[in-house]
């Protein structure tokens, strides 16, 4: 009898015990999922903020938005003082919060090519497949193709025109995004990529000849690409 209730007694405690602590889990997981919820002020792109854009200049592009604790990103903005006298390093989108990552001094923002003194600078627009998929970066050279408008006479021919080409400056390309969840990923490019070139005037000429009435293809083409066995494409030797 006594053993009897000894057993009663104690799993009469073990169930206080565990409704406790059960109560206390769930108690502290509500506490938890609140603070989550709490809502917390932080800086959101309002309007479409391109690279280069100084932090001074930000104050009619964005706007003060109350998230959830919990979305908030990782070194997220809710102050501009803090990313005085910097640049963005690349194009921001509205929506996306303000992140100080995304931010550094304008000598960093992107690779500086040196250009000999002698060569032009000329910038050209061309759709993403025309410019290896918009993946090119300052300091890449390029082959040129030229492609004769299927209008012309004799229609319908490309020749690599211009090789190991100096790019200098390239704007419209993948870019990396920062999502509510901190989460980086690669968003792809614009509509049109925007390559500058760096030429000599011969070359020069025949790139902005191209652009105005022909069509353009880019190819990376690094120094030790070979040169050998290009000629002129037409239909009669496509097959050959």
């Amino acid at each position: 009898m006594t053993r009897r209730i000894v057993t009663i007694v104690v799993a009469a405690v073990l169930a206080v015990s565990g409704g406790a602590l059960t109560y206390m889990y769930a108690a502290g997981a509500d506490r938890r999922a609140m603070a989550e919820m709490e809502p917390t002020s932080v800086l959101v792109v309002a309007q479409p903020i391109p690279a280069g854009t100084e932090a001074e200049a930000l104050g009619e592009l964005v706007e003060v938005r109350e998230v959830p604790a919990g979305t908030v990103v990782p070194g997220a903005v809710t102050d501009l003082a803090t990313l005085e006298g910097r640049v963005a390093a690349a194009d921001l989108v509205p929506g996306e919060q303000l992140v100080g990552a995304r931010f550094v001094a304008p000598d960093d923002r992107r690779t500086r090519v040196e250009v000999p003194p002698d060569l032009h600078q000329l910038t050209i627009e061309l759709e993403p497949r025309r410019v290896v998929g918009g993946g090119l970066e300052p300091g890449d050279t390029v082959g040129v193709f030229v492609s004769l408008d299927v209008d012309a006479k004799p229609p319908q021919a490309t020749h690599l025109t211009l090789h190991k080409v100096l790019v200098t400056d390239v704007r419209g390309g993948p870019r990396q995004v920062t999502g509510e969840d901190g989460q980086e990923t690669e968003s792809p490019p614009a509509e049109s990529v925007m390559v500058t070139l760096a030429l000599p005037a011969p070359d020069a000429e025949k790139v902005v000849y191209a652009a105005e009435y022909e069509l353009i293809w880019l190819s990376i083409e690094p120094e030790d690409a070979s040169e050998d066995g290009t000629r002129i494409v037409t239909p009669e030797v496509i097959f050959e």
